[in-house]
């Protein structure tokens, strides 16, 4: 299966949709080496003919070879449609580094141009948002090549924007309650959401606004799965070399210089404290909840996402 240690390779290719179509292809490969052989991941090009309807798009070839009826899928039909939605604030930068591959809103962007380049090979219409402080992009959910084009270029100005530590890195902060509550409503009713975020937040809204956001996107009938990225070993295990760290909030500028070790515990009891109520309420919510860390393989993004395409038909 594709690890993301492997996408190194392609920087200087600068393609992601090159990188995407390889990140699917050997994961599908893995899929029929693993226990999942057979599991199906059907690239549609036909559907089966259904009687009564006109037979003008019947493709006769196919049916010389299979004596079965099959109709030409065209653009405009869809089987689902699916809204990819990137938090893109600064805590998303994080660890901060000069490699691209290595960051959340890296994994985040490579996972999400797999999933689009997945959902168009399935025939799915796909839209991309992201957001901060407030949404800075949105599309809706069409399966044109001119949609996919411009969800590339705008996952790759994202991509090239990472110079982290630099000059040019921009603080951004995040208002996750209030631009979700936002995206639910602009979101085509009933669509699969498939959201990528740390889960932290302005101070200012409290984690009952957060899950409540959450609780509005399952309320306007959408399904959710929620990739929750993050660097496991730093900022969920808190785990650093016993000395004095200068430690940087990303969205603030806010410094502030102390050991790990003085407050490790504190800090991963309350960490824990507040995964296990997301855990919790997404459960409640009927909530597909995904714990992905950056050093994870992308077969932890993408088998989900069929997992949960293949209980929705």
């Amino acid at each position: 299966m594709q690890n993301i240690l492997d996408i190194e390779e392609f920087q200087d290719l600068d393609n992601l949709e090159f990188i995407a179509k390889h990140i699917v292809e050997g994961f599908i490969t893995g899929l029929h080496r693993s226990p999942f052989h057979g599991f199906s991941v059907e690239f549609a090009e036909h559907r089966q003919y259904n009687p009564g309807e006109s037979t003008k798009n019947i493709d006769w070839k196919l049916y010389a070879r299979t004596e079965k009826l099959f109709v030409k899928r065209y653009e405009e039909e869809t089987n689902l449609r699916s809204q990819i939605v990137i938090d893109t604030s600064s805590s998303m930068f994080f660890p901060v580094n000069y490699k691209k591959t290595n960051s959340k809103i890296a994994f985040s962007i490579y996972s999400a141009a797999a999933l689009i380049y997945l959902l168009r090979k399935q025939r799915d219409a796909v839209g991309l948002t992201t957001f901060s402080d407030s949404i800075e992009l949105h599309t809706q959910a069409r399966l044109s090549s001119r949609q996919s084009s411009l969800m590339f270029y705008e996952l790759d100005k994202i991509l090239n924007s990472i110079q982290q530590g630099g000059e040019d890195f921009i603080q951004k902060g995040t208002k996750t309650a209030q631009t979700l509550h936002q995206i639910a409503e602009r979101v085509h009713k009933r669509s699969l959401v498939i959201l990528f975020t740390d889960m932290f937040t302005d101070s200012a809204e409290s984690n009952e606004e957060l899950f409540s956001a959450l609780q509005h996107l399952r309320y306007k009938k959408h399904e959710v799965i929620l990739f929750h990225v993050l660097d496991r070993s730093t900022e969920e295990q808190f785990q650093y070399f016993n000395r004095p760290y200068r430690f940087v909030d990303l969205e603030s500028g806010q410094e502030m210089k102390f050991n790990p070790n003085e407050i490790r515990e504190d800090y991963t009891n309350r960490v824990n404290e507040f995964f296990n109520e997301l855990k919790l309420r997404c459960g409640q919510y009927r909530i597909d909840l995904v714990n992905v860390d950056v050093k994870d393989n992308f077969k932890d993004v993408l088998l989900p996402y069929l997992i949960k395409r293949k209980r929705l038909h």
